[in-house]
């Protein structure tokens, strides 16, 4: 008797986003593509000491402290003084950066023509001791995120 078992689907770092997301209630996604290629792009999304600090409309300033292998930590400061220690991952094409109380997620790749990037991004508030984002203002964080990383990608930074 021959089972034919499923194989495992291979996800692009977008749709990864989407699905991490998924697990965090009040998690909204924000996605748009952005009219540059992807190798202009990922690398201002994998600037953690500079550009994704300059990009998340709350954050002042965002400082790696240890790099393992994919595995990051990070401290933050908010522009009203508060600071956050985030445990992460980031491996090509995708973030995933968490404190007790801030989740950042951000996913780019190419757009199928690969003239463009389709990138998508999630974060906010998290409620301690629960999978749960608080959802007020998500879906707007991330368009702001999404609009200054498009200005930036058009100005040749």
């Amino acid at each position: 008797m021959t089972v034919n078992w499923p194989t495992a689907a291979e996800l692009d770092p977008v749709r990864r986003l989407y699905a991490l997301a998924a697990g965090v209630r009040g998690a909204r996604v924000t996605e748009r593509e952005i009219p540059a290629p992807y190798e202009e792009i990922w690398p201002l999304l994998s600037d953690l000491d500079g550009e994704l600090g300059r990009l998340v409309p709350d954050m002042s300033r965002l400082r790696v402290t240890r790099i393992d292998g994919d595995r990051v930590e990070a401290v933050a400061r908010s522009r009203f003084g508060m600071r956050a220690r985030f445990d992460g991952v980031r491996r090509p094409g995708w973030v995933w950066l968490q404190s007790r109380f801030v989740l950042i997620g951000v996913a780019a790749a190419p757009s199928a023509d690969r003239a463009a990037t389709r990138v998508a991004f999630t974060g906010g508030v998290r409620i301690p001791g629960r999978a749960a984002l608080v959802p007020v203002g998500v879906g707007r964080a991330g368009r702001r995120v999404l609009g200054r990383l498009a200005a930036r990608a058009g100005s040749g930074r």
